[in-house]
C-alpha cells in the first residue's frame, strides 16, 4: 500500500503563487509516477501535471504549462506542485495520486490509471 497526503493549499489572490506538497509513505518503492488532479466546482476531475518517479521526467497539462511545474525528492519521499501566476479558474481542490503501473515513455493522465490518491488540499484564488 502506499499513502499520499497533501498540504500547502490556501487562499491567494489572482497573480500569486503557491506550493503544494504531496508526502508518500508505504511501499513507495512500488510507484511508477506520480500525478496531481483537480476538481474545481461543478467539474470533472482533471489532470495537472505528473512525474517519473525514478526517472524524474514530467509532463504538464497545456492549461497549466509555463505556470505551474511538478518536481520530487526522493530523499524524502515528497512530489510538489508549485503554482505561479494563478487565476481564479486555478480554483480547486488538488489531488495527488500515484500509480504502479509502468506508462512506458508517456505519462498517464487518466484517473483509472492511478490506484492510490491522496485526500486532496483546497486552493483559492481570489480575482
Amino acid at each position: 500500500q502506499v499513502q499520499l497526503v497533501e498540504s500547502g493549499g490556501g487562499l491567494v489572490e489572482t497573480g500569486g503563487s503557491l506550493k503544494l506538497s504531496c508526502a508518500t509513505s508505504g511501499r513507495t518503492f512500488t510507484i511508477y509516477s506520480l500525478a496531481w488532479f483537480r476538481r474545481a466546482p461543478g467539474k470533472e476531475l482533471e489532470f495537472v501535471a505528473a512525474i517519473g518517479w525514478k526517472a524524474n521526467r514530467t509532463y504538464c497539462a497545456d492549461s497549466v504549462k509555463g505556470r505551474f511545474s511538478i518536481s520530487g525528492d526522493n530523499s524524502d519521499n515528497t512530489v510538489y506542485l508549485q503554482m505561479n501566476s494563478l487565476k481564479p479558474e486555478d480554483t480547486a481542490v488538488y489531488h495527488c495520486a500515484a500509480t504502479t503501473l509502468s506508462s512506458g515513455s508517456r505519462f498517464f493522465v487518466e484517473r483509472s490509471r492511478y490506484g492510490y490518491w491522496g485526500r486532496g488540499t483546497q486552493v483559492t484564488v481570489s480575482s
